[in-house]
């Protein structure tokens, strides 16, 4: 396959179409955007389809252009949302611009292919007054259409209902396509299956305008096998950037994923060849199967991808370090390094040393309580330095101690706790 079109099809990222000709617009270079409102410093998971969808036009020769939201940002798009969102400080909003902006210089860069562009909408937005816009943007909109889109109907009927503020963000994303077709020469705008009404809006403003066509598409939103958003776990979102969250635990969480997801997140996040993905999913249904083979492929290319060949490594070494059961030498070198990368908390020596196994987990949160500990010692998912703690009443002792300073708790395969023994002075 040498269009890109029949590339995202068939790796299940495109949704919705506005033209049947897209096909063939994307046999010749274009350019293709994605907008990201700058909510946090980083992105989380469930933002990679677009990422991906990016990186694909980039393959293929098209140049990906980044549209970071620091106007939208300050409105807040209520698509897909069920309330309001807070509003951000400027000088937040400026430090979650600036991050964002070198996450994606960063992750799209190739040896080969166009570069990435970045641009911020507040570069033409900002310097609109309120009447101007008015008369010379908002006077193509009409108030039926507006309030037939989905992403507004939904919250008119909800309890909360919707803000002018709010209502008002489509023309700003619509005039966002209007202006980056007429000053920067793109084409094409991809977003989840929440943002058709306002890629469509976009497109209705630059015809309503006298100006060339222009193209959307969207790609599913990433959701799981029982219909959650991918994204977020007990512990909190799924994030993107290795400040908020290492790339042993961005690892983790994606080997750990369901067999009745990971083919097709191999399939909408990776690169990997959809025969290699057929192989593996064939695999999967045979006797013998290796559990997890999947998995651990889509945690090492999604990992890759995200935070680079080191980034990676680190999280292979770390994986290595703390699976339960593991022949690696534990010493307080290595578990420093993954010191970075799981929940580690400190105790005093008092505190640890002659104290059950079941106290210290439920003091220091691996457990909820004694009694899970027990229940846990007696499921066998309990370890400590990699090996299996077989007795409920089972203490521990000086001996325990790597290097005189660590214990390392285990609970199960996923829950692992680095403790620092402190002795006072």
């Amino acid at each position: 396959m040498n269009n890109v079109i029949d590339i995202l099809k068939k790796r299940g990222l495109i949704e919705q179409m506005t033209h049947d000709d897209l096909r063939e617009k994307a046999s010749r270079p274009i350019k293709a955007y994605v907008g990201f409102d700058p909510t946090a410093d980083s992105l989380h998971l469930g933002n990679l389809v677009g990422i991906v969808a990016l990186a694909w036009l980039q393959k293929f020769g098209h140049t990906p252009v980044v549209l970071l939201g620091g106007a939208t940002g300050r409105v807040g798009d209520p698509s897909g949302k069920s309330s309001e969102r807070p509003l951000l400080n400027e000088k937040v909003l400026e430090g979650n611009v600036s991050a964002l902006g070198r996450f994606f210089e960063k992750i799209l860069h190739f040896s080969s292919g166009p570069k990435p562009v970045v641009l911020n909408n507040y570069d033409w937005l900002g310097s609109f007054s309120f009447i101007d816009f008015l008369r010379d943007v908002g006077k193509h909109f009409r108030i039926g259409p507006m309030l037939a889109k989905e992403s507004v109907r939904a919250r008119l009927s909800s309890e909360e209902g919707m803000s002018f503020t709010e209502f008002s963000y489509q023309i700003l994303q619509a005039y966002d396509f209007h202006y980056l077709s007429e000053r920067h020469g793109v084409s094409l705008q991809m977003g989840g299956s929440d943002q058709w009404g306002n890629i469509t809006a976009g497109i209705e403003l630059n015809r309503k305008l006298g100006c060339k066509t222009i193209y959307g598409f969207t790609f599913p939103l990433l959701t799981r096998s029982d219909g959650k958003k991918f994204g977020k776990s007990e512990e909190g979102a799924i994030w993107l950037s290795s400040d908020k969250l290492s790339p042993f635990q961005f690892y983790q969480y994606l080997f750990g994923l369901p067999d009745a997801d990971v083919i097709r997140l191999l399939k909408m996040i990776t690169f990997v060849d959809l025969e290699e993905i057929d192989e593996l999913e064939k695999e999967m249904k045979k006797p013998g199967y290796i559990p997890n083979t999947a998995q651990k492929r889509l945690a090492e290319e999604v990992t890759r991808f995200v935070h680079g060949k080191e980034g990676l490594a680190a999280a292979l070494r770390a994986t290595e370090i703390a699976a339960p059961g593991s022949d690696a030498k534990l010493n307080a070198k290595s578990l420093r390094e993954l010191g970075s990368d799981i929940p580690s908390a400190t105790v005093n020596y008092e505190d640890a040393i002659g104290q059950k196994y079941v106290d210290i987990a439920a003091r220091v949160g691996l457990v909820p309580s004694k009694s899970e500990g027990v229940r846990l010692i007696k499921n066998g998912g309990a370890y400590l330095n990699n090996e299996r703690v077989a007795d409920p009443s089972f203490s521990i002792g000086a001996g325990d101690l790597i290097d005189g300073i660590y214990l390392f708790f285990s609970a199960g395969k996923k829950k692992r706790l680095l403790i620092k023994v402190q002795k006072n002075a």
